[in-house]
């Protein structure tokens, strides 16, 4: 059974938050990624989508997610349940900004939606995923 120690979680630092990998294909993990997002208060991400279902349980703080223009609020303890293939933007809370623990299947990629398919951006594996 592999256990992945603390000391082994990889960190992944983005303009508008750290991801921790826990588990993931080149740690030993096969089918699941594992990973811990840290997003700092008054921080919106980037618009995107991912190509599978991701599931999200929030720990700290608050976060409002944009969905296809369908605006949901999260707080510590709730969980949220992304869609794949569909746009998605996260906004930390202006005051707490939020942890999350995050899981998806692998393989995953991530890509800027287009409302013109001949320019959606290419789809990539974000490295807290690999």
């Amino acid at each position: 059974m592999p256990v992945i120690r603390s000391t082994e979680a990889r960190v992944t630092e983005t303009p508008n938050a750290v991801m921790t990998t826990y588990a993931s294909p080149t740690q030993g993990g096969t089918d699941t990624v594992l990973w811990r997002v840290d997003m700092p208060p008054a921080v919106s991400g980037p618009l995107h989508a991912i190509d599978t279902e991701q599931i999200w349980t929030v720990i700290a703080g608050a976060l409002t997610v944009t969905i296809d223009n369908d605006q949901s609020t999260a707080t510590a303890g709730d969980t949220l349940i992304l869609p794949a293939n569909t746009p998605r933007q996260l906004h930390s809370h202006p005051e707490s900004g939020f942890s999350a623990i995050a899981t998806s299947p692998t393989p995953s990629h991530a890509y800027i939606p287009a409302s013109d398919p001949k320019s959606q951006s290419p789809q990539t594996t974000p490295p807290w995923i690999a």
